[in-house]
């Protein structure tokens, strides 16, 4: 199996990113399967050195060294994989750690090779260049293991749909794969079942967990005319679903497109490692051609000696730890972020999302559920809230106005069982009245109370409070009067409230957009202790606010639904767009959430800080390591009796290159959960 990921030539884009090529588990396979091929014949090519032959007691031989070039030529032939990656880094101009390790090995075998077709070149370099081989193989093993084990998003997003479905035609049964199906197909869902596709139920109820996308493990109760979530779980009961996104255009093909989007994109840091990498490079022919010079011209060493000192500084310069620094971080935090409903279409949109001091919420929909409800229940008398609410609540249920079926709504959460209504009539514009247990109730609108004269002075009272935080409030009264009001109003998630204390707890300040009037925006502000808030903006002025907040020196993040908010998400620093439900808002914004949960701004956040962080430790460690390791390779601590063989510069290499992914790794271990 060739190891080099095909590139398109033609386009002249090559590919010279070490952690692409190397971080999957085939390409662990081929290099072990490489190793311990080379580890057989390294066996014979010990026995056919002279030291060896002369500890034995054996004498030399005539056949001895073209014995060793054909079999270090069949160890140099598994180490032609470096020079196929060599290839493409010199098509793309972009000359890095394999351009080194191919000169170095290059270099070793055709000295070597010299030696014994040469009488006078006297240079027996076979065992050491083998050897070397031997260990940078053994090293990619390691290196292409530990990349593989930092996880694929996108094969982390394709576990969440079966492989095959059961799809009806005709009355029959079919088993087909995923990819088969269309939209407008019928498919049988068994308990257990993934969902193979956006869909719509026709036949059946079932408990479905949607935990995928929502994020909450309780069962969701489905039933005809729902909506599913492709990747989404049949827990009981058997459906028939009509399928209406299909593939790319499903919730989680959309989720695939981002995830392959951001796969392109590099942070900074990564930019600041590929430069690296390439001064390293020339740094290190550079190194080595002086100490070639340095060693035989000067000091006056043997020119044996001096090449191996060269190519162990190439060896060792080797930027395989810089290649792995950041692609490693960024491959798990992608994985990371997936897993808690957070899609980064910019990987390089982290490194600023880590330096944000103000959070701008969008507050319809995001801060709050963006439907109406009932939001207090005031009692005026002796009466308690709960019987308020049950007696609205069954009067409303003959009434199919929106205020009259959020009242029911909440009735029917707080389990509040509802009395039969008899004489049920409708007021045109005030309300409605009937009777429940012989006794007449009213509810509706202060016009309708003041007309029956129903309306007392601490009703009166109540209902300017209420009104003057923007709510929709309306009576509930018996023959005499008024005996409760019912607020209503766009009802605060509860998530909102943890969402901004985590935020301040982080250091940042959060600010909330809304197009409702000053009263409406001050409550919901107050309400969630909000830093700062802008009323009455229209939906094309939003991006101004976030502009002004940039001016005052602030680094901006904003939250909204993706559609309307689209300027303003293109104004922050960093937009994070929401997606509701089955609708991933896969255009707008360099962030998705699919969770409706403002909470998971907070991790965001917290794995944006840990993310940086373990990119800065590993730059730290990719450099330090080759600026100690290149001086002592060429030679720098002879005077303390201190040298390097290019194995061992081959071990530490790879060694700093496992180092660096073992740390990447430990990123899994980090809990984003914020207190707050």
């Amino acid at each position: 199996m060739d190891l080099v990921k095909k590139t398109d030539l033609e386009s002249g884009e090559a590919t010279h990113d070490h952690s692409s090529m190397m971080a999957t588990p085939e390409a662990a396979r081929e290099f072990m399967q490489r190793f311990i091929k080379v580890t057989f014949l390294l066996l014979p090519l010990i026995f056919l050195i002279k030291p060896v032959l002369d500890l034995v007691g054996l004498p030399d031989f005539f056949l001895r060294k073209y014995l060793q070039f054909g079999v270090a030529t069949a160890i140099f032939y598994y180490a032609l994989v470096f020079f196929d990656h060599a290839r493409h880094e010199w098509m793309a101009r972009k000359y890095g750690m394999m351009t080194l390790v191919s000169l170095a090995v290059g270099a070793g075998y055709l000295f070597s090779a010299a030696s014994t077709f040469i009488p006078a070149i006297e240079m027996e370099f076979y065992l050491e260049i083998s050897t070397l081989i031997w260990v940078l193989l053994f090293g990619h093993y390691l290196e292409a293991k530990s990349s593989s084990a930092a996880g694929n998003a996108l094969q982390e997003v394709a576990k969440l749909l079966p492989r095959t479905a059961h799809l009806l035609k005709n009355g029959r049964i079919q088993d087909v794969d995923i990819s088969e199906l269309n939209e407008g197909d019928v498919v049988l869902l068994k308990p257990g079942e993934k969902v193979p596709a956006d869909g719509e139920i026709v036949k059946g109820e079932a408990n479905m967990d949607e935990s995928l996308i929502s994020g909450e493990s309780k069962p969701v109760e489905k039933k005809k005319d729902d909506k599913v979530v492709a990747g989404s779980i049949c827990l009981d009961g058997s459906l028939e679903v009509r399928l209406i996104r299909v593939g790319e255009n499903s919730t989680i093909g959309q989720i695939q497109s981002l995830i392959a989007k951001a796969q392109k994109t590099k942070p900074s840091a990564q930019k600041i490692a590929d430069k690296a990498a390439n001064v390293l490079t020339f740094t290190a022919l550079i190194v080595a051609l002086l100490t070639v010079l340095v060693w035989t011209l000067v000091v006056g060493q043997t020119f044996v000696f001096a090449i191996t000192l060269a190519i162990t500084v190439l060896v060792i310069a080797c930027p395989h730890a810089l290649g792995l620094a950041i692609p490693t971080v960024s491959t798990i935090s992608t994985t990371l972020a997936i897993r808690n409903g957070v899609f980064i279409k910019d990987m390089a949109k982290l490194e600023v999302v880590k330096k944000v001091d103000y959070v701008v919420f969008d507050k319809t929909g995001t801060l709050t559920k963006g439907k109406f409800g009932v939001s207090e229940v005031v009692p005026l008398g002796k009466t308690k809230p709960a019987d308020i609410l049950r007696t609205a609540a069954s009067l409303e249920t003959h009434s199919s106005h929106v205020i009259g079926q959020s009242i029911v709504e909440k009735a029917k959460k707080d389990g509040l069982k509802m009395t039969e209504t008899t004489k049920f009539k409708n007021i045109a514009g005030k309300g409605i009245e009937g009777m429940i247990d012989s006794q007449k109730y009213l509810i509706g609108n202060r016009g309708l109370m003041k007309e029956r004269k129903l309306l007392s002075r601490a009703a009166e009272t109540k209902y300017e409070e209420l009104s003057g935080k923007g709510k929709t409030t309306v009576f509930l009264a018996d023959q005499k009067e008024a005996i409760g009001l019912l607020a209503l109003s766009d009802v605060v998630k509860e998530e909102s409230y943890a969402a901004v204390r985590k935020l301040h707890s982080l250091g940042v300040k959060v600010a909330m957009l809304t197009g409702d009037n000053e009263a409406v925006a001050k409550t919901v502000a107050d309400e969630l202790d909000i830093d700062t808030y802008f009323a009455e903006v229209l939906p094309e002025d939003k991006y101004k606010h976030i502009k002004t907040l940039q001016d005052e020196g602030n680094q901006v993040m904003m939250v909204g639904d993706g559609i309307n908010d689209a300027p303003a998400l293109t104004q922050a620093d960093a937009g994070v767009a929401v997606g509701a439900g089955t609708e991933v808002a896969v255009e707008a914004g360099d962030i998705v959430l699919t969770r409706n949960n403002p909470e998971d701004i907070a991790r965001l956040i917290k794995l944006s800080r840990a993310v940086y962080r373990k990119m800065v430790e590993n730059l730290i460690w990719a450099t330090g390591y080759n600026v100690m390791a290149i001086p002592a390779a060429a030679g720098a601590f002879a005077p303390l009796g201190f040298f390097l063989k290019p194995e061992w510069g081959a071990i530490l290499m790879s060694l700093s290159s496992v180092i660096v992914v073992i740390n990447a790794l430990t990123l899994k271990k980090v809990n984003l959960e914020v207190k707050s």
